[in-house]
């Protein structure tokens, strides 16, 4: 067995010394780009159905206003209008529509929900129908 002379280092064997950590970042380039979507689509999620659920209370409000003894129709756009200010900016470009008749009240809201996505803005649309109040 021959010896190596004294103060050169020891070679290994099974590759270079230079590409240690290699795979670590060849791993890293391929999962943190699929994490980071995984991410985006959780958040993208919980703010459509925040913003669905923003829209359910609107059109419940406006349609619980309008059934009422004495309700109408701008006692339903009033309440709705409301209840969107307060909510904040779970729902932008809102639209509310009031429909009486003499047995529901029926409200439908439509709006743009919160993006994760430049330039991409969903919407929701939700109905809520109460029947109104009638003195017997």
């Amino acid at each position: 067995m021959r010896s190596q002379p004294m103060g050169l280092p020891r070679r290994r064997c099974g590759g270079r010394q230079g590409e240690r950590g290699a795979i670590g970042s060849v791993q890293a380039v391929v999962v943190l780009p699929l994490a980071m979507t995984c991410f985006m689509a959780t958040v993208q999620a919980s703010l459509y159905f925040y913003g669905r659920s923003a829209a359910i209370a609107v059109a419940h409000t406006g349609a619980v206003a309008a059934a009422t003894e004495n309700g109408n129709l701008s006692g339903c756009e009033a309440a709705s209008a409301d209840l969107a200010i307060r909510i904040g900016d779970a729902l932008q470009e809102i639209h509310v529509s009031c429909r009486l008749n003499p047995t529901t009240a029926t409200v439908v809201v439509t709006g743009q929900i919160l993006s994760v996505v430049p330039g991409w803005y969903p919407t929701v649309t939700q109905t809520a129908e109460v029947p109104v109040e009638r003195v017997t």
